[in-house]
């Protein structure tokens, strides 16, 4: 006898819908922005281009020199994200494993890291970079990335570490399973929903970020990132298509990433319920 079916209440579908809608129309606004002209933008800004003008990504590309820009944030997204889970996922691990004072003064160590303002971290970052002769690199970003993004990280991963069953732990470690083999064998795929989700969420950070990769790596078109470039297409007379169309550009590349991260934290998610 198969299970009865739901019925979802109009005004939840209502709300749903109004709330796609809310999500889609900026989306829909940049992608059609980026194929007018200045005019049509202000005088028609939610029809379609009446001539579509796909050289205002060519045009983005070529001054900008996005192809570069995007290439350094790829490359420093990437290595931040590696640092970061290589960094979190074990103090997570300790953290999770632990339950005595020590473990909860490192904690609220972490939890300290939120009352720091990006702001109030700026020029002591900079007098780092520096000191340490890393200032308008590559190099100093990426290290900088994972040091910043650690507090959350590991708070994250430490409550979905918690949720491991101390029986299958125990079980574990029994057959002989050392520390690195219960992290690897046990801890991480019950977590993976949280390190997908940690994952998500600090490419959104480490591609978006702008302050300290303007000061710290610099506007150099063979260091700078696609945030620090994008502002090369504005100037007294800006073609705001073409501002449009180099947006869209910079975006897509983590929309794609995190359409295919997220459905993999659901599929995690549905086994994890399955197996439940």
């Amino acid at each position: 006898m198969s299970a009865p079916r739901r019925n979802r209440s109009p005004l939840a579908t209502i709300l749903s819908w109004l709330y796609a809608l809310l999500l889609a129309a900026p989306l829909y606004y940049l992608v059609v922005s980026a194929l007018k002209t200045n005019i049509e933008i202000f005088t028609r800004p939610f029809a379609l281009p009446a001539r579509w003008l796909w050289d205002n990504f060519g045009t983005a590309w070529r001054t900008a020199d996005l192809g570069r820009a995007l290439v350094n944030s790829v490359f420093i997204s990437v290595v931040a994200i590696v640092l970061t889970l290589c960094l979190a996922v074990p103090a997570a691990y300790a953290l999770a494993r632990q339950d005595n004072r020590l473990a909860r003064v490192i904690t609220g160590t972490f939890s300290a890291g939120f009352l720091i303002p990006p702001f109030a971290a700026l020029i002591p970052t900079v007098v780092l970079a520096i000191e340490s002769g890393l200032f308008g690199t590559r190099e100093f970003q990426m290290l900088f990335l994972p040091a910043s993004a650690l507090p959350l990280s590991v708070l994250l991963l430490t409550q979905f570490m918690r949720t491991v069953p101390q029986a299958l732990v125990e079980s574990a470690a029994l057959e002989g399973a050392g520390h690195w083999r219960l992290l690897i064998s046990v801890y991480v795929p019950i977590a993976r929903p949280g390190v997908v989700s940690v994952t998500i969420l600090q490419l959104l950070t480490f591609w978006n970020e702008y302050l300290f990769s303007l000061t710290i790596t610099g506007t150099a078109p063979d260091v700078r990132t696609v945030q620090v470039a994008l502002p090369m297409l504005v100037s007294d007379a800006t073609n705001l298509g073409v501002l449009a169309a180099g947006t869209v550009l910079a975006v897509l590349p983590v929309y794609v990433a995190y359409s295919l991260m997220n459905r993999r934290m659901q599929e995690a998610l549905t086994a994890g319920a399955v197996k439940g």
